[in-house]
Formats: structure tokens, C-alpha cells, sequence
């Protein structure tokens, strides 16, 4: 029988990451969105945070909160495969595991202190979902965490297969987007949002992004922003 053991939150993470649609597949990707890492009241010490600015990356590990499913399946089907293969889920990074665990590489860009949320983390290339819980930061060490020469299976020939999109906003919609959101936008766009699987130049697909819902279709290489709502 399998132990169970107790694990607490120690923070959560703020930025414009409103629904899992859009997130980028991967921490890194979007290297110019700012995310805010605040702690829980308990773990608002400074003490805790000391020399942490020393170290340019962190690791943080958190929970796919909305993810989280109960029983264990062995295989998973990876969207970056079509949605149609299963592989195993530990040779995945799949939301959907025992654990519900995830493990991501942010940059440190700032240790603020704040009037109403004690001393928080500013980072960037963080894929986690706004009020995601953190159980766990940690510093990047590059001589034992980097592995140049790593070989990566699937994901290698997936990537390289690969494209940016090239993004277009009609300036009409582009006038209704807050010039601090725009460039973050143009590049999440960029990324292609779409589960792989999904490649429908008629369809128009939907996502939030801050106070926004986005609606864009893409074509071939293509990505036209189509409208956006105020939410």
C-alpha cells in the first residue's frame, strides 16, 4: 500500500494567465511575461528569501490545480503527438499524473517588498496558471541542472518540426489592447496556443489573456487576430 504524506503551499503565483488555454507549453517560452510569486502569510519571512537574489533562475514546483483527477492511468496521450498516441505518462510532462505535480524554470528578475503582500518574486518564463499553488522553490545550479548534451525522444523531432507564426492584428483591435499587454500577446500568439492536434483554418479559437478574451484563427503559418472582448 502506498504512503501518503502532507504537503503544504507556500505561495501562489499572480500574472495574466487566466485559463489554461494559451499558457505556453513549456516554462522559458515566453521570456518577457512577468509573473508575481506571493507567499502564503505563514512563509512571509525575509529570513527565508536571503541571497535568494544571487541566483538569476529558480526552480519552482507547484500542483496542475486544475488538472487534479482521482485514480492512476499508466499512458497518456501527448497533444504534441497528435493526440492519438500513448506513451507512458512518466516519459511525459503530461498535468495528469499521480501527483499532479509540475516543475518549472522561471528567470528572477526581483525580491520586492510590498505594503499588502510581504516580500514577493518577480520571475519571467513562468507556464503556470494565475493563483496556481507553489509548494516549493529551489535555486538553478547551472553546472548540475544544465545538460547540454541531453537527448530528449519524442519531443526533439516534435520541435523541430515546429514554427513560429506570424501574427497579424488589425488595427482596430490592436487600439483596444493595453500597450503593456501587446508585445507579451504578439508573442504568446506566436507560440500557437492550439493544442497540436488542432488545425482548422475555419475554426475561431477563444482564450483568456488578463482582462481579455481573445478569438484568432490560423492558417497555414498565419495567425489573425479576429476580436477581443473586455472582461
Amino acid at each position: 500500500m502506498s504512503k501518503t504524506f502532507e504537503i503544504r503551499q507556500i505561495a501562489h503565483i499572480e500574472n495574466d494567465f487566466t485559463s489554461k488555454f494559451g499558457i505556453p507549453r513549456q516554462s522559458g517560452l515566453l521570456e518577457n511575461m512577468h509573473s508575481i510569486i506571493v507567499f502564503e502569510p505563514e512563509f512571509r519571512d525575509e529570513q527565508s528569501l536571503r541571497e535568494i537574489d544571487g541566483f538569476s533562475h529558480l526552480w519552482l514546483i507547484w500542483q496542475f490545480s486544475e488538472s487534479v483527477r482521482g485514480g492512476f492511468s499508466p499512458t497518456v496521450r501527448p497533444p504534441r503527438l497528435g493526440g492519438n498516441k500513448r506513451v507512458g505518462v512518466f516519459a511525459t510532462r503530461s498535468p495528469f499524473r499521480p501527483n499532479s505535480l509540475g516543475l518549472s524554470s522561471v528567470r528572477l528578475v526581483a525580491v520586492k517588498k510590498t505594503a499588502d503582500k510581504g516580500t514577493v518574486l518577480e520571475v519571467t518564463g513562468a507556464d503556470l496558471m494565475n493563483g496556481t499553488p507553489i509548494f516549493d522553490i529551489k535555486p538553478y545550479i547551472a553546472y548540475s541542472d544544465s545538460h547540454p548534451d541531453a537527448i530528449c525522444g519524442f519531443s526533439d523531432q516534435v520541435d523541430s518540426e515546429h514554427h513560429m507564426l506570424k501574427v497579424t492584428i488589425p488595427p482596430e483591435i490592436e487600439s483596444e489592447i493595453p500597450e503593456d499587454k501587446l508585445e507579451n500577446l504578439r508573442e504568446l500568439l506566436s507560440l500557437d496556443p492550439r493544442p497540436r492536434y488542432q488545425d482548422d483554418p475555419e475554426r475561431t479559437y477563444m482564450f483568456e489573456f488578463g482582462s481579455m478574451k481573445i478569438g484568432f484563427r490560423v492558417d497555414g503559418d498565419s495567425l489573425t487576430v479576429e476580436t477581443i472582448q473586455k472582461l
